[in-house]
C-alpha cells in the first residue's frame, strides 16, 4: 500500500515531545508512553488541574476536545478519566489520564475550560465518576430516575427496568425487565465453512457409508504392444507414380489443349445502330367543312382540332 500524502498531517508529534512534557511536569507524572503516534501521560489524580494548566499555558495546548471514561473492573481504581488536548498552533494532540475508584472524586477542571462541565456530566452519567467542584453534576443522557451507570462493565445489557406508556395511569411507568427468551450467545462461526458442533437437526441425518476405494487394474490387450514403425515409400507404386500414371496425365493435357473455346456473346450495338428505320410520314388530314362544324348550333371548330 502506497503512502498517502496530504497537504497537512492529521496531527503532528514532534520528536522528543514525550520526554519534554515529562520533564516539565516533574513528579506529577505517574507513567508516560508514546503509542500509535500519540503521547499518553498518566498523572496523579490530585494534580490534574495543575497539569492541565501547565500544558495549556506553557506548551500551547489551548483546547480541551473531549473527556472520556474507561472501566477496568479488575483494578483497585477501576476507572480512567482521559483528557484529550489539542494545540492549534502546533497541530499536536496529547492525552492525559487519571485513575479513580467508585468513592474517590476527581477535581473538576471547569475553572480552566467551562465546557468541561458538560463533559464531566457525561462521564458521571455513564460511569459514575464524581467530579469534586462541579456545581451542576447531573445526569445528561439518561432519564432523571435512571438507576446505575450504563457504561460500567458489570451493568447488564438489558438494564434493570423498562418503561412503557400505561393507558390506565395515562403516563409512562417503569417495570422490571421481562424477556421472552434468554439472551443467546453467538459464536460467529459460519455453518457453511464448518462448525465445531453439530447443528440442530443434523443429528437426525443418517451418515452414508463411505464409497469403496477404486482399484487400479491393468488394461486387457491381445499381446505385446506393437511398436510404431515409420511408413516409407520404397518404390514408385507406393506413391501412385509410374508409366501408367504418366500416360494418363498426358492424355488429360492433350484433351484440354484441343478443346474449342466457348463462343463469346455478341457485343451490344450502339444506340444509333439499334434504332429502327424511320417509317413513312402519315398524310395530312383533310380540313373539316364549315357546314359540318356548325351543325347543332355549335360555333366554328377551333384551330388545330
Amino acid at each position: 500500500m502506497g503512502e498517502v500524502l496530504h497537504s497537512a498531517p492529521r496531527f503532528l508529534t514532534p520528536e522528543g515531545l514525550c520526554a519534554a512534557l515529562v520533564a516539565a511536569l516533574g513528579d506529577k507524572v505517574v507513567a508516560a508512553k508514546e503509542e500509535f503516534g500519540e503521547v499518553v501521560i498518566t498523572v496523579a489524580r490530585g494534580a490534574i488541574v495543575e497539569t492541565l494548566r501547565t500544558l495549556r499555558d506553557g506548551h500551547e495546548y489551548q483546547q480541551l476536545m473531549e473527556i472520556a471514561g474507561a472501566d477496568y473492573p479488575s483494578r483497585a481504581e477501576r476507572f480512567e478519566v482521559v483528557y484529550m488536548l489539542l494545540s492549534v498552533t502546533k497541530n499536536s494532540r496529547i492525552m492525559v489520564k487519571v485513575c479513580a475508584a467508585e468513592d474517590t472524586p476527581v477535581p473538576t477542571v471547569t475553572g480552566l475550560w467551562p465546557v468541561a462541565g458538560w463533559l464531566e456530566r457525561e462521564v458521571f452519567d455513564m460511569y459514575g465518576v464524581v467530579f469534586a467542584g462541579n456545581t451542576d453534576l447531573r445526569r445528561i443522557l439518561t432519564d432523571y430516575g435512571f438507576e446505575g451507570h450504563p457504561f460500567r462493565k458489570d451493568f447488564p445489557l438489558t438494564g434493570y427496568v423498562e418503561l412503557r406508556y400505561s393507558e390506565e395511569d395515562k403516563r409512562v411507568v417503569y417495570e422490571p425487565v421481562e424477556l421472552a427468551q434468554d439472551l443467546r450467545s453467538f459464536d460467529f462461526m459460519s455453518p457453511w465453512e464448518g462448525a465445531d458442533y453439530v447443528l440442530p437437526g443434523d443429528e437426525k441425518a443418517a451418515v452414508p457409508p463411505p464409497a469403496p476405494a477404486p482399484v487400479a487394474t491393468a488394461p486387457v490387450t491381445g499381446g505385446a504392444p506393437k511398436a510404431d514403425v515409420p511408413k516409407t515409400t520404397d518404390k514408385p507404386a507406393d506413391t501412385g507414380a509410374g508409366a501408367k500414371a504418366d500416360k494418363a496425365a498426358a492424355k488429360k493435357v492433350d484433351a484440354g489443349a484441343g478443346a474449342t473455346k466457348p463462343k463469346r456473346a455478341p457485343a451490344k450495338k450502339s444506340r444509333a445502330e439499334a434504332a429502327p428505320e424511320p417509317t413513312e410520314s402519315r398524310p395530312a388530314r383533310k380540313p373539316r367543312s364549315k357546314k359540318a362544324g356548325n351543325e347543332g348550333g355549335q360555333g366554328p371548330a377551333p384551330e388545330g382540332s
